[in-house]
């Protein structure tokens, strides 16, 4: 009997709740679902109250978090990236595995040693991104080098977004479907890759006015923006002399127009409190934004104007669509501006209950065989449900419920603070998404169109 303890149930949860309620009474686990508001929790667990339990927890409750880890083999994390380091140190302190889907930080790094030592498993990085594109990318780049390839290049794209037959007449057809801050917040550091053995660096006032197009079979274009850090998995990937290395987020086109007006205008800033009024309008709030003009001037114009864009186009019909220009109040006293972007967008980008949403993911490898050149994509189109059972919780909780399975088996070799970047974690995983759930990517290979390597 092994006991599992899930640390927070949210919406992006609901997957993994569903895996591991599955395979509970089959493979003879006792599973606590701890949740700081587990009410709707009850209609979930009603089937399964023999081998399921709900408790109400709050993080800050430290005595509490120590005696759920303590009665638990394995932790599952699922809470706030920010609160993944206090688990972690109390799993070391108890000698539990855990898993998550968030990244390694640093301070979680420096446990390693000490979880090793104890034979402990301490699973970073194992949901959608990062989780699937570490697997997926390296069982390619594994099939290439196995050929004797070289990698000359390498990118790698991934967004959540609304599927077709949800984009309706939203013009930047993108709702939520993760963490609202985690959105208006994005990018806000340099971004840095390799092109063509050359050191890149895109600071946040230009990153959205830089991305690349890119086609994904049968769902049409994209805008490929770059993530903050895309060195460093060099190491890790086996990629430390590869020329070019880019890690991106997709958007649909004429997104990233409009999102770097709303950076231009300073609408992202989260480092200012305004000191404003809740019943301060958002025109009052886009006009405290620009030069001053007569009480009676079109405030969008002028916006317009401001900031060098079509009165008619596409960006102002987006900015528009959002209610910049209207007698709306922002409803939020002194807050940052940032605040009061992501409340006016978690009303105008919430996931309806008949919404579908979408997971597009894309790498891009060119690699160097017998003197020629190679291209090739692996595409990844997951389709939701609803607004519960999203694309978005099924990529980040089945691979994490995979891979804890496995954990609890005693199948997983590896200790220490470890990622999926090893076969005997990836391979079983993608294979049990393929012939379980249909997830599944798509290759494609093309000689480059650079054509032949030139020789000395």
């Amino acid at each position: 009997m092994k006991n599992l303890l899930l640390l927070g149930a949210g919406r992006s949860a609901a997957s993994l709740l569903q895996y591991l309620l599955r395979y509970a009474p089959v493979e003879g686990w006792r599973l606590t679902i701890a949740d700081v508001n587990p009410a709707h929790l009850v209609p979930v667990l009603a089937a399964h109250s023999e081998y399921a339990r709900a408790v109400r927890f709050d993080i800050e409750q430290e005595e509490e978090l120590e005696k759920l880890v303590q009665e638990a083999d394995i932790v599952i994390s699922m809470l706030p990236a920010g609160f993944h380091l206090p688990v972690a140190q109390a799993c070391v302190r108890h000698r539990r595995h855990l898993a998550t889907a968030s990244y390694a930080t640093d301070e979680i790094r420096a446990l390693h040693a000490e979880a090793a030592e104890a034979s402990l498993t301490i699973l970073m990085e194992c949901g959608l991104d990062p989780g699937l594109d570490h697997m997926s990318a390296m069982q390619v780049l594994s099939d290439i080098r196995a050929k004797g390839g070289t990698l000359t290049s390498f990118k790698s794209y991934c967004g959540g977004l609304l599927a077709p037959d949800s984009e309706g007449d939203n013009p930047w057809k993108y709702k939520f479907t993760w963490n609202p801050r985690n959105v208006v917040l994005a990018g806000q550091s340099t971004a840095k890759y390799l092109e063509n053995g050359h050191l890149r660096f895109i600071p946040y006032q230009q990153l959205f006015a830089r991305y690349e197009t890119l086609e994904v079979p049968g769902y049409g274009q994209f805008e490929g923006y770059a993530n903050r850090d895309s060195l460093s998995y060099r190491a890790p990937y086996g990629l430390d002399h590869i020329p070019t290395m880019l890690r991106g987020t997709l958007r649909r086109p004429g997104y990233c127009a409009a999102w770097h007006a709303l950076v231009k205008l300073g609408l992202t800033d989260d480092t200012v409190q305004l000191g404003n009024s809740s019943g301060l309008t958002w025109r009052e709030l886009v006009a405290a934004y620009l030069p001053p003009v007569p009480p009676d001037f079109d405030i969008a114009a002028h916006l317009a104007a401001y900031l060098g864009l079509d009165p008619e186009g596409e960006e102002m019909q987006r900015l528009t669509w959002l209610g910049l220009f209207s007698d709306k109040p922002v409803g939020h006293a002194n807050a940052t501006p940032a605040q009061l972007l992501e409340r006016l967008l978690s009303e105008k980008w919430q996931l309806q209950p008949h919404d579908h949403d979408m997971i597009v993911m894309q790498h891009q490898f060119e690699y160097e065989l017998d003197g020629a050149l190679y291209h090739k994509t692996a595409s990844l189109i997951v389709l939701g449900e609803d607004a519960t059972h999203t694309a978005m919780a099924k990529t980040v909780g089945l691979p994490l419920g995979m891979a804890v399975r496995r954990l609890a088996r005693g199948e997983v070799a590896h200790h220490g603070v470890v990622i999926p970047t090893n076969a005997d974690f990836y391979e079983p995983i993608l294979a049990e998404l393929k012939q379980d759930y249909q997830i599944e990517f798509l290759e494609e290979e093309q000689p480059s169109a650079r054509g032949l390597v030139a020789r000395q």
